[in-house]
Order: C-alpha cells, then sequence, then structure tokens
C-alpha cells in the first residue's frame, strides 16, 4: 500500500508542476495579447491544430473574417489549450485510480473528486474565455481556478506523501497555524487582485515607482469604473475597454494590495523564523520571505519596464510558488498542532 501512495504521490507531484506550467504559459499567452488567436473553442478556426498552410489560412479567414488569422498567436492559445487539456485527462486518471483504490485506508477521495470539478469548471471557463472575447471577470475567475487547481494538487501531494514524512514539534503551533492561514487569505486575495489588473491591461497604469504619473502619488483615478465587473456582452476586450483613470485606480490598488501583503508575510516570516523551533518551519519562513522579495522585484519591473512579457510571466509563475509555499507551511503547522 506504501509503494502505491508513493506512486500516486508522486504522479501528483508531476501534475503540480504541470498545472504550474500551464498557469505560466497562460499569462505568456494573454500578455502577448494572444489570448484569443483561436476565435473559437476548443478547436482553432475549426481545426484540432492551428493554420498554417496558405489554403488553410484562407479557408479559417473566410469562415471568420473578424478574426483573420496570425499564425504565430494562434500556436501560442493551442499549445496552451494542449498542455491544459492533458492535466484536465490526467486528473480524470487520477480519479479512477481513486476508484480502484478505494478499500485502500488514507485514500483522499473527496481532494481528488474536488479537484475534477475545478478542473471541469476550468473548462468552461476556458470555454467562455473565447467566447465571451476575453471579458476581465471570466479571464480574471480563469486565472484563479488555475491557482486553485494548483493548490489542490499540491495538497493532494502532501496527503499522498503525508505517511512517510516526519512530524516535527513546533512550539505554540496553534497559533502559528492563524497567523499562517491569514497569511494566505491575504495572498488569495492579492492573486485575485493581481489577476483583475492583468486581465483590465492595467500593469502598466502607473509606469513610475514608487510614485504613479510624474511624481505623482496619488493621481486621477476612477475607481467607479475600475470595478465594474460586467459590461455586457458582444464586447471584444482585447487590450481593455475602460479609461486610462480606471485602469490607474486598478493599478494603485494593487499596490496597495501589495503593500499589505508584502507586510504581512514579512511580519508573518519574520515570527516563524523566531518562535518556530523547527527546521522544516523555518526553512518553508526563508522560502515564503525570498519569494515575496522577489515577486515585489519582479512586480516594480513590470511597472517601470512598461510590462516585459519574461518578467511578467515570471510574477505568475513566482505568485504560484509562494502559494504552494504557504500552502506547505500551513500543512506542517496543522500536522504539528495536532501533535500538541
Amino acid at each position: 500500500m506504501q509503494n502505491i501512495s508513493l506512486t500516486h504521490a508522486r504522479f501528483a507531484l508531476t501534475l503540480t508542476l504541470l498545472a504550474l506550467l500551464v498557469i505560466v504559459l497562460g499569462a505568456y499567452v494573454r500578455l502577448s495579447d494572444a489570448g484569443l488567436g483561436c476565435p473559437d473553442w476548443p478547436g482553432c478556426y475549426g481545426n484540432l491544430i492551428a493554420p498554417t498552410s496558405e489554403v488553410q489560412i484562407a479557408s479559417a479567414n473566410s469562415a471568420y473574417p473578424a478574426h483573420p488569422v496570425e499564425v504565430e498567436k494562434a500556436w501560442k492559445e493551442m499549445v496552451h489549450r494542449y498542455l491544459a487539456g492533458v492535466l484536465g485527462l490526467a486528473t480524470l486518471f487520477l480519479a479512477v485510480l481513486s476508484i480502484r483504490n478505494r478499500n485502500l485506508t488514507g485514500q483522499p477521495h473527496l481532494l481528488i473528486w474536488l479537484l475534477v470539478l475545478v478542473v471541469a469548471l476550468q473548462a468552461v471557463l476556458g470555454m467562455w474565455t473565447v467566447t465571451l472575447l476575453v471579458k476581465p471577470a471570466i479571464v480574471t475567475s480563469h486565472l484563479l481556478g488555475g491557482f486553485i487547481v494548483a493548490a489542490l494538487l499540491w495538497t493532494l501531494t502532501l496527503r499522498l506523501y503525508s505517511p512517510t514524512l516526519n512530524r516535527y514539534v513546533v512550539s505554540r503551533a496553534g497559533r502559528l497555524l492563524w497567523f499562517s492561514r491569514i497569511g494566505l487569505v491575504v495572498l488569495l486575495l492579492q492573486i485575485l487582485l493581481g489577476g483583475w489588473t492583468s486581465t483590465n491591461y492595467a500593469t502598466i497604469g502607473c509606469t513610475e515607482f514608487p510614485t504613479c504619473h510624474s511624481g505623482s502619488w496619488w493621481p486621477n483615478m476612477d475607481f467607479s469604473q475600475a470595478f465594474t465587473l460586467w459590461h455586457g456582452t458582444g464586447i471584444n476586450y482585447e487590450y481593455g475597454i475602460i479609461s486610462a483613470e480606471a485602469r490607474t485606480a486598478i493599478h494603485m490598488t494593487h499596490r496597495i494590495g501589495a503593500l499589505i501583503t508584502a507586510a504581512y508575510l514579512l511580519f508573518l516570516s519574520i515570527y516563524l523564523c523566531r518562535t518556530g523551533r523547527s527546521v522544516i518551519t523555518r526553512q518553508l519562513a526563508w522560502a515564503v520571505g525570498i519569494l515575496l522579495i522577489l515577486q515585489l522585484g519582479l512586480g516594480i519591473t513590470n511597472a517601470v519596464s512598461h510590462l516585459p512579457l519574461p518578467v511578467a510571466a515570471a510574477h505568475n509563475g513566482i505568485a504560484v510558488l509562494l502559494l504552494l509555499t504557504l500552502l506547505t507551511l500551513n500543512w506542517q503547522l496543522k500536522r504539528a498542532y495536532r501533535m500538541e
């Protein structure tokens, strides 16, 4: 049974890494303006692969005159869909394994089926992202869903590895666990706000740091338009439709959120290093602090360097790693708390 659990754990770990790749690639596709590289779903201009020959391109342009083929963007979108499809099928395979091993003790059946449900919802959101013309509320939900899939897969990995992991005694684990849970919620809210910033093309709503525009600390902003969730259907949201003042409002809100998140997570890291009397807890605290500093540096670079694509994609990747590190910290503290 232990060998089966370890095999499943390694499979879940592989899927976690695949989910990380899908998230980063999805960010790259969106930020390179290839989110509508294929105007239909799940295929591309009515085919399972992006059109490349002159005949295919002419046929696709005739069928979708409002969306002429851009081969590079179409392939970016389709590679992302292929990888997401592999992830979905592999998750379903996990569920099949769960059914086959239902009589074994310690099988996290509920977690696996929750994962299947979220992946299915992700597929629907992926379809709506295209059919609703990259509507920010849908795209942000899709991005958050990707983070949740990665988080669930990592939690599953920890659950499956747990019989072989050592437990560590952590002083005052109950209090530390609550602090860590608050940090997780704060980070998730900031990730949601970051998704809203990106999908509304507000990342360069401010192009200076620490000021915003022309040395201004508090420029003209339109908060009412900035956080309007629904603008109706039939509107193409590619490149954004809100005013510059609204984008600045979103960007400034994201900056304030980043400041709050950074302050809390740095406090958490320092507090854990001083009071967590286990090596693993201190290591996780250091990891949170290092990833946080790196994330802040990438965010600042995005603004002042006008969103360089590799940096913007890395900003999403570090956000996932930060989330998974906090999840691991919560997991470790929860296990220690149960020992008290």
